[in-house]
């Protein structure tokens, strides 16, 4: 299976922070300059995402309900079965950033590639990410709130309201301006891109800084890492195997059952990431591992799935629900998010 060139960034990243953690004032510009570029980022999502593509994605209803469901009910209840592999597999602190982990809201970027790839319903993957990051952006906050309790540190009104600033105030001012700045956005796809990637660098340096500085890595040992790689990787094949064949009792069509499969069992490092930072703190570090790990699997399965997807002749090709009226041609964009 292919190793996403990107991950290579991040170990460096992590390695950068371990050799070099930012300190002092040189801390504050560093969450400073994370926490602007992933509000840009987002302000990015909004301007790209057609708002006449959101209003057709609301037809198709079913769609969307199932992958909500997927993301914030059944991953959560998967996490918290797994409270039972806590001392044998997992320490506590890694328990809880795998339950965080199981709270994040899905990706946009990712769902969308992998959709397109596997000749699925592109218009619901767009509009099925972008919905489950807006509901993501209350809704997992609240959740950690419930489930993780103290876990979660810094958990507030205030915490919920900075996450709220950071990510969903800028995409509405990008969904708001563009009418004047989205044909320039979708022109130059490869900035999303840098700023995509960029930004989650960013918020890696600051948490694994903050964790260098607090002194907190003593916790994790390779037998430990280990564990945590055997559960997640059961965490997403269970995933995949109910989405799919979930859809399929459903009775969606083929190519909303890529995009269920795609949208419903993928979880989001951008909008992970800083919430994490917000409600964790300076245990951020450990809390975003899970998370870290999870996301360069779920790259590495879901390409050789998308890749089966678009080989299999067996079954039909054909479009069918509200969504399949707005199917156009879509950038793809990275694959990080």
């Amino acid at each position: 299976m292919p190793i996403d060139p990107y991950i290579l960034l991040l170990l460096g990243t992590v390695g950068l922070a371990a050799l070099f953690p930012a300190r002092g004032t040189a801390s504050d510009v560093a969450s400073g300059a994370s926490t602007a570029a992933i509000a840009f980022l987002f302000f990015l999502y909004g301007a790209r995402l057609s708002t006449r593509e959101a209003l057709d994605g609301l037809k198709h209803w079913r769609l969307h309900v199932t992958v909500l469901a997927c993301t914030f009910v059944v991953f959560p209840l998967l996490g918290l079965a797994a409270r039972g592999l806590v001392p044998v597999f997992l320490t506590h602190p890694l328990y809880q950033g795998l339950l965080f982990l199981t709270l994040v809201p899905s990706t946009i970027q990712s769902s969308i590639a992998f959709t397109s790839m596997a000749r699925g319903n592109v218009p619901a993957a767009i509009c099925a990410g972008s919905f489950s990051s807006l509901v993501g952006i209350v809704l997992t906050p609240l959740l950690a709130a419930a489930v993780l309790g103290s876990g979660a540190g810094g958990f507030s009104a205030d915490s919920l309201l900075k996450i709220v600033l950071q990510l969903l105030v800028p995409f509405l001012a990008g969904q708001a301006l563009r009418r004047w700045i989205g044909g320039f956005v979708t022109r130059h796809k490869k900035v999303l891109g840098l700023v995509d990637r960029g930004s989650i660098l960013l918020v890696v340096y600051t948490a694994f800084s903050q964790g260098m500085v607090q002194g907190i890595w003593h916790q994790v040992s390779p037998v430990r890492l280990a564990g945590l790689l055997a559960v997640e990787a059961v965490l997403l094949a269970v995933m995949l195997t109910l989405t799919w064949y979930g859809a399929k009792a459903l009775r969606f069509s083929r190519e909303d059952r890529i995009a269920i499969q795609f949208a419903g069992s993928k979880k989001s490092l951008a909008a992970g990431l800083p919430m994490a930072s917000v409600l964790f703190g300076a245990h951020a570090s450990l809390a975003v591992l899970p998370l870290m790990l999870f996301h360069q699997m779920q790259l590495m399965v879901c390409a050789v799935t998308a890749k089966r997807r678009a080989r299999d002749a067996g079954e039909p090709v054909t479009v069918s629900g509200p969504a399949a009226a707005s199917r156009t041609a879509v950038g793809t964009g990275t694959r990080s998010g």
